[in-house]
């Protein structure tokens, strides 16, 4: 992941960084006549203080802080690095239904007979009626509408049940939002599965895009032992599949060609479908679409049952020479906070797009109402959308040079989403991608964040993401990586942290050696592995819990490859360390240590310890003063610093312990000495933000 790359690339620095300067130290030393044992110490206390030892603990706490966090927001991550990975995400690439919409169907309107039927009611309650121009009418006095409704009732595998007063649904909500159509005309699945024993199923899948059962009917008029078809799915898939169109007697203005001349077939009302009707279908079907309405069409015909064993050695047999019965619109409403999320991410520059296998219209249409899509003065779409068909012929730099404008892909494959994530990340972006079926788990694969559904995704789209979304929202996704951001933002305030303290104790050292020999160092060993073990630590891990701050999602993402250690954060680390430094040795030159070295030390240590309380609050944010950041504050941080308070007190005044260190005891105005000198650090770092806040951006 980005991060590993980043956190090996600063350890190869660093540990870099320690060689030569413990090195130069000893071989400086052992020039100069000092004892080897003496020299390998200081060599060896210096190597520990140049290296943030607590930078993978504290990396670590970070991270899984950060993924139970997510947890309770309905965001399961799956790999412990992925969770800085999404605060890199320059795009988000979602499916609609489920994800952007609340994957709640109703079927709202019925087009039969070249005229529409509304259907009132929500949800998956079976209780609504039919209307045809605000009229209310009869449901069993439209043949060709009870056909339909039996049509996507018996080609269907959903089920609808009623447990303790309360209905509940079984299945793909599509499918069950038919099966409540059905059921408020008192046309009930079991009811309708008796008269009609099904025999045989052609499954849908997003290649065929449509589905067929075979049923057998148990009809007393049934002279003929006839078995009927029944088909639903695409709209144009279905009308390639149909040859004829069944109409009522009242049905002449959709139909104007009819005269005596035209053919029948078997049945009154059955005619072979022309040009004309076929163009009204496909527009009555963009009209429904571009509504926002999820648009099915549905066929049937009968077949003999002696000729039915011809049938079953050739599936398309079954679907051919379809009758065309009529269209199904069915809403599907956005998520409640879809709207803003998408707002969210374009204020954080991440661009989102939509991957859906619905009408392209459909798409438009609700990629409207959720904000993705905005309209210019012209009333037309200002971000292209384009469809599997149009992917599907594109080469590899065709659809490079044109995969940053488009916004929806609409009519997609899931194979189809492998091609726009590989395409994605040649251009260079960090890529987070949804699924849920079998088929998306390459996409998933290939994304730098794969994101299964864990409502509706399958077992194999799981084991594929990094991340899984318990509630499906698009959302949650946005949160994700709000929290992503925040968690590198405070891998960024740690790592600066631990690096400038630890190069604070390089420099002191090798000024103190410069200046003093090897004889009176500022620190000795056991109290720089003290500061480094416990001072730093939960200071440290304090800023690795920093709450979320508001302003998060309101930059732009980082740059691909920017390293932890940017150029602004060296050199407000490198300021800062020399400017504590130069303090301390201040502060040690003052307490005289030719005179008491063991007071110097105290003094030293005492301030280091100070600078570690002062500054780890500045340290909360890297470009902005301590002042301005406000609530919420970091209760860890006050108990870390409440700590180390507590244990430096007991070291400098417990005699056993005192002894161990070799210290000694400060008075009232060696505190205000250290504490002051502290304090003048914290000053300095808001100074050095504040200079580096008025510089024009390009510095």
């Amino acid at each position: 992941t980005p991060l590993q790359i980043k956190i090996h690339n600063l350890g190869r620095t660093l540990a870099l960084i320690a060689l030569l300067s413990s090195s130069a130290v000893f071989g400086f030393g052992i020039l100069m006549g000092a004892p080897i044992a003496e020299m390998l110490m200081v060599a060896l206390a210096l190597a520990v203080a140049a290296v943030p030892e607590g930078l993978p603990l504290t990396l670590t706490l970070t991270l899984s802080v950060g993924m139970h966090n997510m947890a309770k927001h309905n965001a399961v991550v799956r790999k412990m690095l992925a969770v800085e990975t999404l605060g890199s995400t320059t795009v988000i690439c979602t499916d609609k239904t489920g994800t952007l919409t609340k994957n709640e169907m109703t079927v709202e309107k019925i087009f039969v007979d070249g005229k529409i039927y509304e259907i009132t009611g929500k949800g998956y309650e079976p209780e609504g009626e039919f209307f045809i121009e605000d009229k209310n009418i009869k449901v069993d006095t439209q043949e060709n509408l009870v056909l339909l409704l039996k049509a996507v009732s018996l080609c269907n595998n959903a089920v609808i049940r009623k447990t303790d007063g309360i209905w509940d649904s079984i299945g793909d909500p599509t499918e069950v939002a038919l099966i409540v159509a059905g059921a408020k005309a008192d046309l009930w699945k079991d009811n309708l599965e008796k008269r009609y024993p099904r025999i045989k199923e052609i499954a849908f899948s997003s290649e065929r895009k449509l589905m067929t059962t075979v049923h057998k009917v148990d009809e007393v008029n049934n002279v003929n032992n006839e078995l009927i078809v029944f088909s639903k799915g695409a709209p144009e898939v279905i009308l390639k599949k149909c040859k004829f169109i069944k109409l009522d007697e009242n049905s002449s203005s959709f139909r104007k060609s009819a005269n005596p001349k035209d053919s029948l077939r078997k049945d009154n009302g059955i005619w072979e479908i022309n040009a004309d009707e076929i163009e009204k279908i496909i527009g009555m079907n963009n009209k429904l679409a571009s509504s926002s309405y999820r648009v099915l069409g549905v066929a049937y015909k009968k077949i003999c049952n002696d000729e039915y064993h011809d049938y079953l050695k050739n599936d398309e047999l079954i679907e051919n020479d379809l009758i065309f019965l009529g269209l199904v619109g069915m809403t599907d409403p956005p998520r409640e906070g879809v709207k803003e999320a998408i707002e969210t991410c374009k204020k954080a520059g991440i661009k989102v797009i939509m991957i859906t296998g619905d009408n392209e219209e459909t798409a438009k249409a609700i990629g409207k109402k959720i904000g993705l899509l905005e309209d210019n003065n012209d009333n037309k779409t200002v971000k292209r959308v384009m469809t599997g068909n149009e992917l599907e012929i594109l080469d590899e730099k065709e659809f490079e040079s044109l995969v940053d404008v488009v916004e929806i892909y609409a009519r997609v494959m899931p194979e189809q989403k492998l091609k726009i994530v590989k395409t994605l990340k040649r251009k260079g972006h960090i890529v987070a991608m949804t699924g849920d079926g079998v088929n998306d788990a390459p996409a998933l694969k290939m994304a730098d964040i794969g994101i299964a559904m864990g409502i509706k995704g399958t077992d194999v789209a799981k084991e594929s993401s990094d991340m899984i979304l318990q509630d499906d929202n698009f959302a949650t996704i946005v949160e994700a990586v709000k929290s992503g951001r925040n968690i590198y933002e405070n891998i960024e305030k740690f790592t600066c942290y631990l690096i400038s303290r630890n190069f604070t104790e390089v420099i002191l050292i090798s000024i103190g050696i410069l200046i003093y020999g090897f004889n009176y160092l500022p620190l000795l060993p056991l109290q720089i592995l003290f500061i480094n073990a416990f001072d730093e630590e939960l200071p440290a891990i304090s800023l690795g819990m920093d709450p979320v701050r508001k302003d998060v999602m309101n930059k732009p993402p980082r740059k691909i490859g920017q390293e932890i250690l940017a150029k602004k954060n060296f050199f407000l680390v490198i300021k800062l360390a020399s400017f504590m430094a130069f303090v301390a040795f201040m502060v040690f030159i003052i307490s005289n240590p030719i005179a008491n070295i063991e007071y110097a030390r105290t003094m030293v240590f005492t301030t280091i310890v100070g600078m570690v309380i002062f500054n780890t609050f500045n340290f909360r944010s890297l470009d902005e003063s301590v002042f301005k950041i406000g609530a919420p504050m970091n209760k860890i941080l006050i108990l870390a610093v409440v700590f180390i308070s507590i244990i430096t007190l007991i070291i400098l005044y417990t005699p056993y312990l005192r002894g161990i260190f070799e210290f000694t005891t400060l008075g009232l105005r060696d505190w205000i000495i250290c504490l002051v000198a502290s304090f003048s650090t914290f000053i300095y770092m808001e100074v050095v933000k504040l200079l580096n806040n008025k510089k024009p951006p390009n510095k």
